[in-house]
């Protein structure tokens, strides 16, 4: 499991809110991100890490149980194997099988049982399993799961489309093959359970089984990590993917890429990307929910005799708008199917009238105006 204070590598507190935690993420991500520094394999491994961070600091049940976790020890366990999102699935199987064996009764969170669990319980309820051991035992392991953000055009977002973005992947190591081992090196039966992957102790009456916590329940230790991964068995590349952009997408919305996300450990399944989309903001067209809203700078002319102005639409293309004679300020023009049109729905295009006055007059215009306004009867 990896080492690493997530605080610490986005750079906020312990008690930091979300939005402080997506601030601090976006930042560092911008910073990063493998398209601004490539070959750069420092870069690259930060921003796995700061990916990483995010993925478990964003998700608030993810959260609690990581900081539940950490309180614990956990982290002692560093470099084994283990992953914080393996740690945390586990703690959520382990929570399962209590909650069936106590008969239904409530879910609850460590300390919150009214009886010592320790790692080792944890740990052994893991085993009790199988899954991980055998996982562990054969070396194959499920790819993580990548969480990213990218920002894109307001009109990519009405439109949609294919985009490409490049992500920091993690897969074997092709100079171990996934073994963490220096080739040549020799891999040792584990000195504490003799290659068992577990140990055995006492407890008043009783024998109790356990992983081993020396090999983490591999029965083998390495002699020479290896120096392209240094003894992980994995390796971080950017990689290149091209996801689809539904047209008509909101900001914030989160898609799921499948089987995108890293590698997995000596043949086991891949994990999934996720990808928040952020929109940018257009200085033209505000979006409303399915609506398109724009203002329509007219002059007192135009406004008052009438006229035909020619506007843009979301998509790029210009249509023709008619205004009528005696157009007041702030008038609503409806340009029907002009807004955001997705599967589901078909919005419209909203033109606000923005009448300009003239802020200075000469003598002779001044004249002219109140020549009309006597006309019109108007008191000035």
């Amino acid at each position: 499991m990896s080492d690493k204070n997530y605080y610490s590598i986005l750079g906020v507190s312990e008690d930091a809110s979300q939005e402080e935690i997506k601030r601090a993420y976006r930042e560092l991500a911008k910073k990063y991100h493998p398209d601004k520094t490539r070959g750069d394999k420092k870069a690259e491994e930060r921003f796995k890490e700061i990916n990483e961070a995010y993925g478990i600091l964003s998700d608030p049940e993810k959260r609690k149980k990581y900081d539940q976790l950490r309180k614990m020890g956990a982290h002692h366990f560093a470099g084994q194997g283990m992953s914080w999102e393996d740690l945390i699935r586990h703690f959520d199987a382990f929570q399962e099988k209590a909650h069936a064996r106590d008969g239904g009764g409530p879910r609850f969170g460590f300390g919150g049982f009214g009886v010592d669990i320790g790692l080792d319980d944890l740990f052994s309820s893991f085993f009790d399993e199988g899954e991980f051991f055998r996982r562990s035992r054969s070396g194959r392991q499920a790819g993580q799961d990548i969480h990213t953000e990218i920002s894109i055009p307001f009109r990519k977002a009405v439109e949609g489309g294919p985009i490409e973005l490049t992500v920091p992947q993690q897969g074997t190591c092709p100079t171990c093959h996934g073994s963490g081992a220096e080739p040549g090196s020799t891999v040792q039966t584990c000195p504490v359970c003799r290659g068992t992957g577990m140990v055995s102790e006492s407890r008043g009456a009783f024998a109790i089984t356990r992983p081993c916590v020396n090999c983490m329940g591999k029965g083998k230790v390495i002699e020479k990590p290896c120096t392209t991964c240094n003894g992980t068995g994995t390796v971080t590349v950017a990689r290149t993917v091209k996801i689809n952009i539904p047209a008509g997408i909101e900001d914030g919305t989160t898609l799921k890429i499948a089987g995108e996300g890293h590698r997995g450990i000596q043949g086991g399944p891949p994990g999934d990307l996720y990808v928040t989309v952020r929109v940018q903001e257009d200085r033209f067209f505000k979006r409303k929910g399915s609506n398109i809203y724009v203002e329509l700078p007219l002059n007192l002319a135009q406004a008052l005799l009438g006229s035909r102005v020619k506007i843009k639409t979301p998509y790029g293309n210009k249509v023709i708008l008619k205004i009528p004679p005696g157009t007041q300020p702030g008038h609503k023009f409806r340009l029907k199917g002009q807004g955001i049109r997705t599967a589901r729905s078909v919005g419209d295009m909203y033109v606000i009238a923005k009448v300009e006055i003239p802020k200075h007059l000469t003598e002779q215009e001044k004249e002219l105006i109140r020549k009309f306004a006597d006309l019109q009867g108007m008191k000035y």
